[in-house]
């Protein structure tokens, strides 16, 4: 008999990899070293609140996705973020203040959530948010950054706050990067490498993979580059198309294959990196994580999503708990609705099944 899927065990057990990986990735780095070893027994605690609201009926899940600003200085080709209007040049007024955003990370540490991913827009623009996080070190975040903003300010943070995590987007190598981020950006990028390196600082990269350059980020030369600067974290994104003309950049079942089987690879061979594939293989891992099965997303402005890539919103956190919002009528209708567990083409259901999600949120009958 087929043991029924259990998501918060998968989801603990993918927590506790990716620490036990990075305590192997920092075992060279006597201050890193000792800071993951006490996030591990932080990690542990808030695994077992979670355990506990389990037991009383409650599920919380171990990732949130924080988008801190609206505001981004790039237009990369395809950014899904600015093709769903999510992300803008000029500063919005109804904004989350610091305030807010401490306020979350507050309830979120209460609750047992370890991971905080902050991103944006540019992340880095909201300097009071990042330093607000700096202080909750239960929770490690890895701020997802283009990179352009750091500067000798964030170094020091970075330095003082070992929670926080740099992930700088780099899409390959320096023509694949500057082609979709814009000339200069992979030479920036590589001064801020080189800098935290400098420092003994522990940092990541973020790769949109799509077809065009699967083959380039998943090799030895590109990743062994990472290494030797110092990178012990890489995060594979799959590239979600927004418009048709984007479609064509989209990895297919068979690219989808080799990455999940290279990552395996990696992990396994390269032990000094950690390897994340996002949303990965929903397939086999019982179906979309989003939704608060394992994470959810708040916007800018407060609302609760699914994800990201599925910008609905039924309930905003200005007006509620983290734990209420939680609980919304989408959250709960995409959890026990089935969308999330049903079959796709592959990369994210909730992008491809986008008019059910709508559906719901306007409350029309399919």
């Amino acid at each position: 008999m087929k043991k029924e899927f259990d998501i918060q065990e998968y989801m603990t057990k993918g927590v506790e990899r990716v620490v036990s990986d990075a305590i192997k990735a920092t075992h060279k780095d006597p201050k890193e070293s000792a800071f993951m070893l006490r996030f591990s027994v932080a990690s542990a605690k808030a695994s077992m609140k979670r355990k506990k609201a389990k037991e009383s009926g409650e599920h919380i899940p171990p990732f949130l996705i924080a988008s801190i600003t609206s505001k981004c200085n790039l237009h990369c080709a395809g950014c899904y973020s600015r093709c769903n209007h999510a992300t803008v040049d000029e500063e919005p007024v109804s904004q989350l203040s610091d305030e807010d955003w401490l306020r979350i990370f507050d309830e979120a540490d209460d609750l047992g959530i370890s991971f905080i991913l902050l991103a944006g827009g540019e992340p880095m623009l909201r300097r009071g948010v990042i330093e607000a996080a700096g202080k909750k070190k239960n929770i490690l975040f890895p701020v997802f950054t283009n990179g352009t903003f750091m500067d000798e300010r964030y170094f020091d943070l970075f330095e003082s706050s070992r929670n926080l995590i740099p992930i700088m987007s780099i899409e390959g190598k320096k023509d694949h990067t500057d082609s979709r981020r814009g000339p200069g950006v992979y030479d920036r990028l590589i001064r801020n490498m080189d800098e935290l390196q400098r420092r003994g600082l522990i940092f990541g990269a973020s790769v949109t993979v799509t077809k065009e350059n699967i083959r380039e980020v998943t090799s030895e030369s590109f990743l062994g580059e990472l290494s030797q600067r110092g990178c012990k974290a890489v995060i594979f994104v799959e590239f979600v198309p927004v418009t048709e003309e984007s479609r064509e950049l989209t990895p297919g079942d068979e690219e989808r294959e080799y990455l999940k089987n290279e990552i395996a690879r990696l992990r396994e061979q390269a032990p000094e990196m950690v390897y994340i594939l996002f949303p990965g293989d929903e397939k086999s891992s019982g179906g979309c994580v989003a939704a608060g099965r394992g994470f959810f997303h708040i916007n800018s402005h407060g609302g609760a999503e699914p994800c990201p890539f599925s910008p609905y919103s039924d309930v905003n956190i200005k007006n509620t708990s983290l734990k209420e919002a939680m609980h919304s009528p989408l959250f709960m209708a995409l959890q026990s609705g089935g969308i999330l567990l049903d079959d796709h083409e592959g990369g994210c259901v909730l992008y491809e099944k986008r008019e059910l999600v709508e559906q719901i949120i306007n409350k029309r009958p399919a």
